[in-house]
């Protein structure tokens, strides 16, 4: 499998796709970082890669911009352990590394996590949403200047590949009627219908 290559995207691109700026968001972007350089590859044109991603936070966004490993695709696997740990493979040569995330050393990043309970809880001023939204872009900012390997710990890892994703075809369902992917059906009365029909039905049953 050719590995060619787009441009890496640059954070400001990630926060645009992402919607805000966060200092997860950034993690995320040197995670993916410090992926692609351990296994000596740039970012691919279309599922040469596959993150396994046990987190489903917002360096997840960032994954997918800068790899290229995406849900849509079937390239990014979630698995919710609530883990910044992050594994990725090259289809190519079935080269893998397990990315684990680290705290970076920002004196400021104290701070704002004191402050978010206030932030995310509805009680803070004014005042203090500005002062939080500038503390942010502080930290963002200096985890964005360090080095990915300051970011992430990687190690070379022996996995299994993960199939490719599987392509289906749509049918209606035998109940609703809605269109729905036909692997993804199931068995009910003789006719082929979505889970949540399924699940609707066998519900009733009980």
């Amino acid at each position: 499998m050719c590995m060619s290559s787009s441009p890496i995207p640059s954070f400001e691109e990630v926060v645009r796709f992402h919607g805000h700026v966060c200092p997860g968001l950034a993690i995320g972007y040197q995670i993916s970082l410090a992926a692609m350089n351990a296994l000596g590859v740039t970012r691919p044109d279309d599922e040469e890669l596959v993150a396994i991603v046990e987190t489903d936070a917002c360096g997840i966004d960032a994954i997918q911009v800068v790899t290229g490993c995406t849900a849509g695709k079937g390239n990014l696997i979630i698995k919710d352990y609530g883990k910044h740990v992050f594994t990725f493979i090259n289809r190519a040569n079935g080269e893998a590394v397990r990315v684990i995330g680290k705290q970076p050393n920002i004196p400021e990043q104290a701070e704002l996590s004191s402050m978010r309970p206030k932030i995310f809880g509805g009680s803070a001023s004014e005042e203090e949403h500005q002062a939080y939204h500038i503390l942010t872009h502080t930290v963002v900012k200096k985890i964005i200047a360090l080095r990915p390997e300051e970011v992430a710990t990687v190690e070379k890892v022996t996995v299994d590949l993960p199939a490719t994703a599987k392509i289906f075809s749509s049918i209606p369902c035998g109940c609703c009627g809605e269109m729905v992917a036909d692997g993804k059906t199931k068995e009910y009365n003789g006719k082929r219908i979505c889970v949540p029909c399924y699940l609707k039905h066998s519900a009733v049953k009980k």
